[in-house]
């Protein structure tokens, strides 16, 4: 049965305490992907990753390690959820999955200071998978399209497309809650 795993990012502070805004798993074009997804049979989770605010690998680990990871297994992250997904599967080297998409992503330029990513990027990750699409917006932070640059030149057979004024992919930025960009490349064979 095919699935669909969709990592969220590293939210502020601010914004994850604030009881106005949802919570990272329901916020921005999430909840959409996740119902589009299912209407095409596609079961799909978005795990919500206890105090994202200060990224802990060991604890995104486990939420991630909670669902079934087949061939079939669908892999999108956005921002610091995408650095994860490239870490996870660069330390598990036994695992095979469909296809990955890393929205904006992230490698905690600037942020990172309690080894979150530390580690080396596997240049071949994109084999044990159905493709590595990297999406990047040219008005996103310059440490995020440096990100998405070096990913770009480090993963052998990634593709990239970028986006006109998407900013960081966000609710704010693209000032939408829906992507069907993102929903087209998942579900092209």
């Amino acid at each position: 049965m095919k699935n669909a795993i969709i990592v969220h990012g590293k939210p502020s502070k601010d914004e994850y305490y604030d009881a106005n805004v949802p919570s990272c798993s329901n916020f921005h074009w999430f909840p959409w992907l996740q119902k589009q997804l299912l209407v095409h049979d596609i079961w799909a989770a978005t795990p919500e990753v206890p105090d994202a605010w200060q990224p802990k690998y060991a604890i995104w680990k486990k939420e991630f390690e909670r669902y079934d990871l087949t061939p079939e297994t669908i892999l999108v992250g956005h921002s610091c959820g995408a650095g994860f997904i490239v870490r996870w599967l660069s330390e598990h080297k036994d695992i095979r999955v469909g296809k990955v998409i890393l929205v904006a992503p992230s490698l905690g330029v600037g942020w990172d200071e309690t080894g979150f990513f530390d580690f080396e990027i596997d240049r071949d990750l994109a084999i044990r998978t159905q493709g590595v699409m990297i999406f990047g917006s040219n008005n996103d932070k310059p440490s995020l399209i440096e990100t998405a640059s070096k990913l770009r030149s480090t993963i052998n057979n990634a593709k990239y497309r970028e986006f006109e004024g998407y900013g960081h992919f966000t609710l704010g930025s693209m000032k939408s809650d829906k992507f069907p960009e993102l929903l087209d490349e998942l579900l092209a064979e």
